[in-house]
């Protein structure tokens, strides 16, 4: 028995986040704009991948991120509602792809692919000698 037999396609998330001054270019990078910037939308793009299937995995196993092909279509200024969502496209051994998109409104902002490869923790913190993280994002 595989570790993803319950993740089929179709399964899908979103995440939503309202753009804050530190979710910016600007704050990261001075004299750019104030807008969401595209590390910002690949994160949440990437939150709701992991979302997306996370009920369905093994208690040991989690999906970290391997590969993301997207493009940042507009900006999204302070203040404004962005909506992530991801679908799973495909379960190939061991990774699953995604098909992304995220949205100001009714304009879309962002589309593309992201993949996730499936790790058990325990054997992940004893290659790497690392600890799994305590989230602070909400």
């Amino acid at each position: 028995m595989s570790p993803l037999d319950k993740v089929i396609v179709g399964m899908a998330a979103e995440k939503n986040v309202t753009v804050t001054p530190e979710m910016t270019v600007g704050h990261v990078v001075p004299g750019m704009p104030a807008v969401y910037g595209t590390p910002m939308m690949i994160l949440h793009m990437e939150m709701a991948s992991g979302s997306a299937i996370a009920p369905f995995l093994p208690a040991a196993y989690v999906s970290v991120g391997m590969a993301v092909n997207v493009r940042h279509l507009a900006a999204t200024p302070v203040g404004r509602t962005v909506r992530a969502i991801a679908r799973v496209a495909g379960v190939e051994g061991k990774s699953i792809l995604f098909e992304v998109e995220a949205w100001d409104g009714g304009r879309k902002i962002g589309d593309g692919t992201h993949r996730r490869g499936l790790v058990n923790v325990a054997e992940f913190e004893k290659r790497f000698g690392v600890t799994t993280a305590k989230a602070t994002i909400a």
